[in-house]
C-alpha cells in the first residue's frame, strides 16, 4: 500500500514545531555563537543544550535529546571556570597579593568582573561578560518603596543585605584606589557603587559551589565560588534533582540529572529546597506552586493577639527565646507549622498550667481549652496576614500603573505576595477543618 508522503511529512513537521512551543531556540544569536566558540577554544565539548527563551522562565537551556535519570547534562572544563585563581593570574594579581589587610575572595571576584567589564573588547572574558544580565532583580537592587512592600521578615533581610553591600563598597575604596596604575581613567568612576552592586549580584546569583584551598593573600572567608559560563544559563526548579560537583578526575564541573527530561524541553537544575523568600533574596526570582514556600510569622505579629496584662508574658517570651521558638514560625501548604502551634500553645497557657511549659515544648496536649484557644489565635493570625497580603497587592496594582520604571520589581513582589496569599488561604481552610473536628 502506497503511503501519502506529503501528509506524513507535514505531520512530522508539525510535531517538530510543536516540540519548540515551550521555548524559542536562541542559539543563532551572535552573543551565543561567540560564547560557544570561546568555550570550545577552552576545551568545552558541545553538549545537547541550546540557549532558548521560555515564556515562563525567560532565558534558559533546552535539550535537543531526551535525557534519562543519571545522565550527564553538562561538563564544563576547569579552563572555562572563573575563580580566584583566574583573578590572581590577571594583572590584578600582584595588587591583591600586596594589599593588607587581605581582601576577601568575594571582593577579588567582584573587582575582576568590574575591571573586565570596563576594558570591554580587550577582555579575554568578553564573550561571557556579554551574556551576563545587565541588571538584577534581587532586593539589594530594589528601590526603597518596593522593598517596603516585602513581607516583614524578608524586608529585614533585604535591608541587612543592602547594608552589607554598602559596607563592602565603603571598606573597599582604599583597595580600589591602589589599582590606579592599571587604568587611564578615573578610578572612582570605574569602581563606583552601582558597578560593585552589579558585580556582587553576579557572584551571589550565578556562582556554583567549588571549594578552593586557602591562600594567604585572601582573608579567612571561605573561597567557594566559581562562575560557570553557559552552565549558569540553567534555571531552577524545585521539582528536579541533580548531582553537581567539580570532578577531580576530569577536571571539569559536572551536572548529572536524576530527573528525566523530554526532547526540546527546558533543562532545570535545583539550587536547593528554598522557599520563595530565599529565592527572591538570593537570586531575584520566585517560582509558582513552590512546595518549599512558607509564610513567616514575625514575633511582632505573634504577640499582637496576646493580652499585655498576662503576668507570665515576659517569662513565656523568655522561654520561647531561649528555646529558639521565636524564629522560623510559619504557615505552609499543609497549614500552620508545628513550631508555630507550639509557640502559640505556650503563650496560651493559663496561670495554673504554666508549670507544664516543658511538656508544651515537647508537643504534649495540656488541656482542651489550651488547644481550642491556640487554634483560635492561629486562625486570627492567619486572617490578619491574609488581609495584609491583600492590602499590599492593592498597593502594588496602583504603583504598577503610576511607576513604569518599577514595573519589573513590583511584578516580582506581586508574585511573591500572591503565592503567600494562596498558602494562607489554604492554611485558613485547614484551620477551619481542624476547629470543626475538635468541637
Amino acid at each position: 500500500m502506497k503511503k501519502n508522503k506529503g501528509r506524513t511529512g507535514r505531520k512530522r513537521r508539525r510535531k517538530h514545531l510543536q516540540s519548540f512551543t515551550n521555548g524559542v531556540n536562541s542559539s543563532h544569536k551572535l552573543e551565543y555563537i561567540k560564547l560557544k566558540k570561546w568555550l570550545k577554544d577552552r576545551g568545552f565539548e558541545d553538549s545537547n543544550l541550546r540557549p532558548a527563551e521560555f515564556w515562563d522562565t525567560g532565558r534558559g537551556l533546552m535539550t535537543t535529546k531526551a535525557l534519562q535519570a543519571g545522565e550527564l547534562v553538562i561538563s564544563l572544563p576547569e579552563k572555562c571556570l572563573l575563580t580566584t585563581a583566574t583573578v590572581l593570574s590577571s594583572s590584578l594579581g600582584e595588587y591583591i597579593t600586596k594589599w593588607k589587610p587581605p581582601v576577601s575572595p568575594l571582593l577579588a571576584l567582584c573587582t575582576f568582573l568590574i575591571a573586565e567589564k570596563h576594558v570591554g573588547d580587550k577582555s579575554l572574558w568578553k564573550p561571557y561578560l556579554d551574556v551576563l544580565p545587565k541588571t538584577y532583580a534581587c532586593p539589594v537592587c530594589m528601590e526603597k518603596e518596593v522593598v517596603s512592600l516585602l513581607p516583614e521578615p524578608l524586608r529585614k533581610k533585604a535591608q541587612e543585605q543592602r547594608a552589607m553591600v554598602h559596607e563592602l563598597y565603603v571598606s573597599s575604596k582604599a583597595f580600589f584606589s591602589s589599582l590606579k596604575p592599571l587604568f587611564a581613567e578615573n578610578i572612582e568612576a570605574i569602581f563606583n557603587y552601582s558597578a560593585l552592586e552589579w558585580a556582587w549580584c553576579t557572584v551571589n546569583t550565578r556562582t556554583v559551589y567549588m571549594k578552593h584551598s586557602q591562600r594567604e593573600c585572601f582573608s579567612l572567608e571561605p573561597d567557594v565560588y566559581a562562575l560557570a559560563p553557559y552552565l549558569d544559563l540553567l534555571n531552577h526548579s524545585p521539582s528536579v534533582q541533580v548531582k553537581a560537583a567539580f570532578n577531580e578526575q576530569t577536571r571539569s564541573y559536572e551536572i548529572r540529572t536524576n530527573t528525566q527530561c523530554k526532547k526540546y524541553e527546558e533543562v532545570f537544575i535545583c539550587y536547593g529546597p528554598h522557599d520563595n523568600q530565599r529565592l527572591l533574596l538570593e537570586y531575584g526570582f520566585v517560582t509558582t506552586d513552590n512546595p518549599h514556600s512558607t509564610v513567616y510569622v514575625s514575633s511582632d505579629t505573634l504577640l499582637r493577639y496576646f493580652p499585655p496584662l498576662d503576668n507570665q508574658r515576659n517569662a513565656k517570651l523568655s522561654i520561647l527565646k531561649n528555646h529558639d521558638f521565636l524564629e522560623n514560625l510559619t504557615f505552609g501548604w499543609d497549614g500552620p507549622s508545628w513550631r508555630l502551634l507550639t509557640a502559640l500553645k505556650l503563650l496560651n497557657l493559663r496561670e495554673d498550667e504554666f508549670t507544664c511549659w516543658k511538656r508544651t515544648l515537647l508537643g504534649d496536649v495540656i488541656s482542651a481549652t489550651n488547644e481550642e484557644q491556640t487554634l483560635n489565635v492561629t486562625e486570627k493570625i492567619c486572617h490578619f496576614l491574609i488581609e495584609e497580603a491583600q492590602h499590599v497587592l492593592l498597593q502594588i496594582s496602583h504603583l504598577k500603573r503610576d511607576k513604569e520604571n518599577l514595573k519589573d520589581h513590583l511584578a516580582l513582589v506581586e508574585a511573591l505576595r500572591l503565592e503567600d496569599l494562596k498558602i494562607l488561604q489554604k492554611s485558613a481552610e485547614i484551620l477551619c477543618n481542624l476547629k470543626k473536628a475538635t468541637t
